[in-house]
């Protein structure tokens, strides 16, 4: 009986053993991590980075047509996929040195912890695709290609145009001694002024503004130049802008502050917590970061204060026209340690070749990788597609009428420093008076080649 219930004991010590020893089996070996959207993210940063590592910074790609050395801009965290088990897809903009960037496809396969790139594939450049994607009738999805993707009839004339641009004042009843700014465009890298044409039944000088290198027409009127035109007539030669090298700028006058836009704690608060929310490292990618999101949280609307460029109201508002965006824009990247600068002139229409033009229209540049990254939020924030294109191009069919913004001349309007410069200045005994503005264009036929 003794030996019964020994064996009896010992049997049910070494079962329970035995099931201890599975339950801690399965302990030491636990089922595989399900991957997530956040591991896809980790996994092809950490591919992009590896590649950076070993081609001196930057992202190799070597394709059948296209050998690129590329930046990264952004992972775009919206498209991040989990395909299936094991594998996943990602969506990823890289950008050459000369600005332009390229929308990548990765396929990659592996585990949570550890994934493997299968597939990299350029699907567009600029925001023009080369393929799309389809679904075919067992569910899986394959390629199209897009045969001449253009974005000429969405506002954007890519290389070259070649234009007439006439800016035309027609003064108010002048009753006492009066005096009028109006800004002079200029030619640069990009702009070539062929022909300038001024008609004024009135002596005029031409200001120096010294901080930007700005000309100012500046003009003495009476009561005689009631209502009288002025006209400024340009023969221009426009390329799209880039990015570019500008060795003679004073990088670090784009970091300060400005009455309306201020460097404060408010502006640094917002660009940090932008930064980190979306994982930039680097000045190319941090500036991507605050384009997206004014284009994410702002709304293009003429009301409120809008055209006034000011950054608080800006943030406050989460609306305005082209000035408002950017100066919010300037004021975040300049609160992180990104130089940004402010430019005006006016947007010509690429649907028609002549007529009249709305208004006026301003831009930014940042600086990052030694260059000046041309951008247009505003563009980017009317029609999606096109954000990509704004994010590094200007396009030919604009001109720049002046630069920067505080601006101090002599002789100068009586209220102080300009906040920029697009519309005439008028003053009447000291007085701020409306002036009737108009702009209007004549496209000419791109040279032989």
């Amino acid at each position: 009986m003794k030996r019964t219930l020994f064996h009896l004991i010992t049997m049910i010590l070494f079962l329970t053993a035995c099931q201890q020893s599975k339950n801690e089996n399965k302990e030491e070996k636990p089922s595989a991590k399900r991957a997530t959207i956040e591991d896809v993210d980790r996994g092809i940063r950490a591919h992009i980075e590896k590649e950076i590592a070993a081609s001196d910074g930057y992202f190799h790609y070597e394709g059948d047509t296209s050998v690129l050395d590329l930046k990264l801009v952004r992972v775009h965290t919206e498209y991040l996929s989990v395909l299936g088990p094991n594998k996943f897809f990602a969506c990823v903009d890289l950008a050459t040195t000369e600005g332009d960037v390229y929308d990548v496809d990765f396929f990659l396969n592996g585990t949570a912890d550890n994934m493997e790139v299968t597939s990299t594939n350029l699907h567009k450049l600029n925001g023009k695709p080369y393929y799309t994607w389809k679904q075919s009738k067992d569910k899986t999805w394959f390629t199209v290609p897009v045969k001449n993707a253009s974005n000429d009839l969405l506002g954007v004339i890519e290389g070259q145009d070649r234009f007439t641009f006439t800016y035309e004042v027609v003064l108010p009843q002048i009753t006492t001694d009066a005096r009028l700014w109006l800004p002079i465009a200029q030619s640069d890298r990009f702009q070539q002024i062929t022909s300038q044409n001024i008609v004024a039944r009135v002596d005029y000088t031409v200001i120096k503004e010294a901080t930007f290198g700005n000309q100012i027409l500046f003009m003495e009127l009476s009561p005689e130049q009631s209502e009288q035109k002025i006209t400024i007539s340009y023969e221009v030669i426009r390329e799209e802008k880039t990015a570019y090298r500008d060795e003679e700028a004073e990088v670090d006058r784009y970091l300060e502050g400005t009455p309306l836009i201020p460097l404060t704690d408010r502006f640094s608060t917002i660009a940090n917590e932008v930064l980190a929310e979306s994982n930039a490292s680097t000045p190319l990618t941090e500036a991507r970061a605050l384009y997206d999101y004014i284009i994410d949280n702002m709304r293009y609307a003429k009301q409120g204060k809008y055209g006034t460029g000011d950054a608080n109201y800006a943030c406050d508002s989460k609306s305005g026209n082209c000035t408002e965006f950017h100066s919010f824009f300037i004021a975040l990247a300049r609160s992180v340690g990104i130089p940004a600068r402010f430019a005006v002139g006016a947007s010509i229409p690429s649907e028609r070749n002549e007529g009249g033009v709305n208004g006026y229209h301003c831009w930014a540049e940042f600086y990052a990788e030694g260059k000046w990254w041309p951008i247009d939020i505003s563009e980017g924030n009317k029609y999606t597609p096109l954000a990509t294109y704004y994010f590094g191009h200007h396009p030919a069919n604009r001109i720049e009428l002046s630069k920067g913004r505080n601006l101090e001349f002599s002789p100068g309007p009586s209220t102080g420093k300009v906040p920029f410069l697009a519309y005439p200045i008028m003053e009447i005994d000291g007085e701020s008076a409306q002036v009737k503005t108009i702009f209007s264009f004549e496209r000419k036929p791109k040279a032989s080649s």
